[in-house]
């Protein structure tokens, strides 16, 4: 992720480092514009000089009108892409439009400011950005993503974060999307990204294009708090309902749903459908009642094992259609 190195010093650094490509920021952000207009967006997971996200914000900054954008980085100002000589400088930039952008150049114009504290998103130098803040853009860490959503909606922010589809089940996040606090952007899948020369090679989804590794991750999605078009689609699959074509749950009255373009559009009853389901998630056309996970978060929200002909299937929502 674009400058995680506040974890270096954590068993999770090296699994938490993927950098966002350019080309995936712009495929997502161009579906925001009208929110930007006249904000301050922080990127608080971010390596200001090396950030794709900090990079997308200074060179759209006057088509999208924006008033300031802030790039926090922890103890690492080395401009050196994946540079893994850890300072004990924690920096941070900020970009007005004064210096207008030109072409590359112009970012080393950038001043890179140095934080008193370590710039650990958490800190109080870092949470005085967030204050300042409208909006937050970012790739957070992995192994801290269901600390990082609760802590945007104690500081009531707005913002659009990547994240793995499957965390949309923690305890921390399940609630937010439930009652329709967060949902899911407009790109999902697989998409690949930027890993440090040190990264251990995998024989599968890894390549190697002009002596830069580059690993394809699965499950990924955008998260955001902010209104968009796509939560407002109708999901018509043109399934109706067949009790031969439909089994139940061995422990729960509920149909098992085995892909999203299977959901019978006249079935009434609850369903479990795969947690992709949340890519066409209309809220004013389907309630989630919980999730058939089974784990070991005992909660309200996990209402059973989804078990079908004594096998255990993966876990899944469970839906119904609004008004029933």
């Amino acid at each position: 992720m674009p400058g995680n190195s506040n974890l270096h010093d954590s068993k999770n650094a090296k699994a938490d480092e993927f950098y966002t490509p350019l080309t995936m920021i712009e495929n997502e952000l161009k579906h925001y514009r009208n929110h930007f207009k006249g904000k301050t967006v922080l990127c608080n997971c971010d390596d200001p000089r090396v950030s794709n996200f900090f990079r997308y914000f200074v060179m759209f900054f006057d088509v999208l009108e924006l008033k300031k954008v802030i790039a926090t980085c922890y103890k690492n100002d080395d401009a050196d892409l994946f540079s893994q000589e850890a300072t004990e400088k924690a920096v941070y930039l900020e970009y007005d439009g004064s210096i207008k952008y030109t072409g590359e150049e112009d970012f080393a114009k950038i001043p890179c400011k140095e934080l008193k504290g370590n710039g650990d998103f958490r800190s109080k130098e870092c949470i005085a950005f967030i204050e300042e803040a409208d909006i937050v853009v970012t790739n957070p860490p992995f192994s801290l993503f269901k600390e990082f959503i609760p802590f945007l909606y104690k500081y009531n922010k707005k913002f659009l974060v990547i994240g793995n589809i499957n965390s949309s089940t923690f305890t921390e996040i399940f609630p937010l999307i439930q009652t329709n606090k967060l949902w899911l952007g407009y790109n999902s899948g697989h998409f690949w990204f930027q890993v440090p020369d040190y990264y251990e090679e995998k024989k599968t989804d890894f390549k190697i294009e002009g002596g830069i590794k580059y690993r394809r991750m699965g499950n990924i999605c955008w998260y955001t708090n902010l209104e968009i078009e796509r939560k407002n689609e109708i999901l018509e699959t043109g399934k109706r309902y067949s009790e031969s074509e439909y089994q139940k749950y061995d422990n729960f009255d509920a149909l098992h749903i085995s892909e999203v373009t299977n959901i019978p559009m006249d079935y009434e009853g609850i369903m479990g459908v795969p947690i992709t389901f949340l890519t066409k998630y209309n809220p004013a056309q389907y309630k989630i009642i919980g999730k058939l996970d089974g784990g070991s978060e005992n909660n309200k929200w996990d209402l059973a094992k989804p078990i079908l002909n004594g096998a255990a299937k993966y876990k899944r929502l469970a839906i119904q259609k609004i008004g029933k």
